[in-house]
């Protein structure tokens, strides 16, 4: 009988000998020698780092609390909406202050300074995300609608929610912010690479974006850390708003949090495909065409393609 044709009915399983005994010990060796060499010889009994896994079901969850009705269970009705809008709520925050205190510690350990007051940090900075949200969703609800707006193809503002990968991603950043503010760059920064995933949009937690931001189609836009975006402004796929040049210090090291991405003033519209880089300004009501390669400001209204920055 051929190798690869088994006979109907129960088998016995293959076992194999993976010689896991010594690989192992060899990820062992690795590690250690590893966390000598960055000087990380400490306790390891408890997890160090937040949960991308524990994150991106919290994000979840508060997608679900922040619209019940179309990202909440399918079994929801209106009648219990408002219950499960706080169940979600608890369950959550409670699940995201636990992240908080490893991100507060890890940090308290990178800087040599007490980690004790970590839990009461967390419950403060959670308080103050929680009472943050409702004006997050009014500024979503802005959002959903100049997508629906801008684009003839959406059918509905639920179609836009549901569907367009640049309300998913504008959604994480506006999560993701606040915890950036509140001093918690590692979580925020987690939260920004679980949508730059599933939606190709990287958009840096850092970045200050105005109500009714709508980014078409989205995959392919890369927007930097200290980018200053207005309201209403729209952005189509493969869009760059990026750093022209790294700051250095004296000792060659790259300066972190210098201003070097631009200011996109409001009611702006960047075509696909454009590269915008450095602090430089885009006066209000410009609009970029495709392709161009823009590295200076432009004054208010301006109407930029290639052909004219040839001529």
């Amino acid at each position: 009988m051929n190798d690869l044709v088994r006979p109907f009915g129960p088998s016995q399983p293959v076992v194999h000998d993976w010689h896991l005994d010594s690989v192992v010990s060899a990820l062992h060796a690795a590690r250690a020698d590893w966390r000598q060499s960055q000087g990380r010889l400490r306790d390891f009994s408890t997890r160090e780092f937040p949960s991308r896994a524990a994150l991106r079901d919290i994000v979840a969850t508060l997608a679900a609390a922040l619209f019940p009705m179309r990202l909440g269970p399918p079994g929801l009705r209106d009648s219990s909406e408002d219950f499960f809008v706080g169940h979600s709520l608890a369950v959550a925050l409670d699940a995201l202050a636990a992240q908080v205190v490893l991100e507060l510690r890890y940090s308290a350990r990178l800087n040599g300074l007490s980690a004790d007051d970590s839990e009461a940090q967390s419950v403060a900075i959670v308080q103050q995300f929680a009472a943050a949200l409702p004006d997050q969703r009014r500024l979503l609800d802005a959002d959903i609608t100049a997508a629906w707006q801008g684009d003839p193809a959406a059918r509905s503002v639920d179609e836009v929610l549901l569907c367009y990968p640049g309300i998913n991603a504008i959604l994480h950043h506006r999560l993701a912010h606040l915890l950036y503010r509140a001093g918690l760059p590692l979580i925020a920064r987690i939260i920004a690479e679980i949508a730059h995933g599933e939606t190709g949009i990287d958009i840096h937690p850092g970045a200050q974006i105005g109500a009714g931001f709508f980014i078409d189609h989205g995959t392919g836009v890369v927007i930097g850390e200290t980018a200053v975006i207005g309201e209403r402004v729209r952005l189509y796929q493969a869009v760059t708003l990026g750093a022209k040049r790294f700051e250095q210090g004296e000792d060659g090291s790259l300066l972190k949090g210098q201003p070097r991405h631009p200011i996109v003033e409001d009611d702006v519209v960047i075509y696909a495909g454009a590269t915008v880089l450095g602090r430089i300004t885009i006066g209000r009501g410009s609009s970029i065409g495709g392709n161009v390669w823009l590295t200076r400001s432009v004054p208010p209204g301006s109407q930029i393609t290639q052909a004219s920055l040839q001529g």
